[in-house]
């Protein structure tokens, strides 16, 4: 069928089904796959002919779930890894050298700041960080080295944004890459190849789980460039399992419903939190009130399932806000059905150093909340009985 629209591509792409006509494609565990004769074996070793090896090479599951992602992200192949960290690592340590340099927002998540600055630099790989709100010192700080930028919109957990087609121009001025990190928009709120970007990535443990389920990652982009992940990949071992692949491809067939649910309940928490003399103020792309509000309007379709919140009192307030919830769960994970508090210069930023904190928005009172899908009515009156009781 020409011209799907996502939420049935999401659907009713399908790996090909067996002889027995299976409606729902089955899990395929199986370490690796047979061949019909020894001819056959080397043409599919010697890539001359298509087929299925080894379940770390690839698996009927795995290429179903990258089947969905390419289509949704508007890419050509993709990778998928055994957890998000697994994507991070994987596509940059296929794509760079000894001597390169990354150029990358200041807002990154806590592991990837660590790959970025106690890693890496141990094979010669330097890196050097632009504020998100100073687009025009981002060019000056590009070099002869820089091979590409890599960024998050929106930031965790900050919700920064970055002009996407702004660095689209910027990276093809320098013919440079641009890699995404989409995770908190999802292809349901923003498309980041329709501004430029090369590579997409996510942790497909968040929103495209949803439910807190498994782990996985996904890269997704040209042939050419995905070619080199899949040889990194290979033989470095983080493919992500067929279970897991299984899990994600059937959540993809709820996304849309998901992800427009999570955005309509955080932007209804947001809009009922503004003014709350417990708080600082409240962070939320499509609230007017967002320093950003007119960037996110134009690049995403609705405000995202993050809200964060700055709590007065620094880090006893909001550790007092965080103990005095009943139904949120506390935990480091996002993208949930349910409703989740993270404390981040406690828990995921706290290996940063506070002044590298400060530097991304992440105060000792900020809080962030992923807001699920129960009823809003009871996220809210969840989230008020909590700062009624920080004083």
């Amino acid at each position: 069928m020409e011209n799907m629209e996502n939420e049935t591509g999401a659907i009713r792409l399908q790996a090909q089904r067996s002889q027995y006509r299976e409606h729902s494609v089955p899990l395929y565990l199986t370490s690796s796959f047979m061949f019909e004769d020894a001819e056959q074996a080397r043409a599919v070793f010697a890539e001359e002919e298509q087929g299925q090896v080894y379940s770390r090479y690839g698996n009927p599951n795995v290429d179903e779930l990258l089947q969905k992602m390419c289509f949704l992200e508007k890419a050509e192949d993709g990778f998928a890894f055994a957890s998000g960290m697994g994507a991070i690592f994987g596509t940059l340590g296929a794509l760079l050298q000894s001597g390169d340099h990354v150029l990358a927002c200041r807002s990154v998540f806590g592991s990837t700041h660590q790959l970025l600055t106690n890693v890496f630099p141990k094979w010669g790989i330097t890196h050097t960080y632009a504020d998100a709100s100073k687009p025009e010192e981002w060019e000056s700080l590009i070099t002869p080295a820089t091979k590409l930028i890599l960024i998050e919109t929106p930031s965790n957990p900050g919700l920064e944004l970055i002009d996407l087609e702004w660095l689209g121009e910027l990276k093809r001025k320098y013919n440079l890459l641009l890699v995404v990190d989409n995770c908190f928009a999802t292809p349901v709120l923003q498309t980041p190849t329709d501004f430029g970007a090369d590579l997409v990535l996510h942790s497909a443990t968040k929103y495209i789980d949803g439910q807190g389920r498994v782990l996985g990652g996904v890269t997704v982009g040209p042939k050419e460039l995905i070619a080199k992940i899949r040889f990194f990949a290979r033989h470095t071992g983080p493919a992500m399992s067929p279970f897991n692949a299984w899990v994600l491809s059937k959540s993809l067939e709820t996304l849309q419903l998901r992800v427009e649910k999570h955005c309509e309940n955080a932007l209804k928490l947001a809009e009922a939190l503004e003014g709350n003399p417990a708080l600082e103020k409240v962070n939320y792309p499509f609230l007017p009130s967002f320093p950003q509000y007119d960037l996110a309007r134009k690049q995403m379709r609705q405000g995202g399932g993050i809200v964060t919140l700055e709590v007065k009192g620094g880090y006893d307030a909001a550790k007092r806000f965080i103990d005095n919830l009943q139904m949120a769960s506390i935990t480091s994970n996002l993208g949930d059905t349910r409703t989740i508090v993270t404390h981040p210069a406690s828990t995921t930023h706290s290996k940063l150093k506070e002044e590298e904190r400060a530097a991304t928005g992440i105060t000792p009172g900020l809080v962030r909340v992923s807001v699920g899908l129960e009823s809003i009515n009871d996220i809210i009156a969840d989230v008020k009985q909590a700062l009624e009781r920080v004083s």
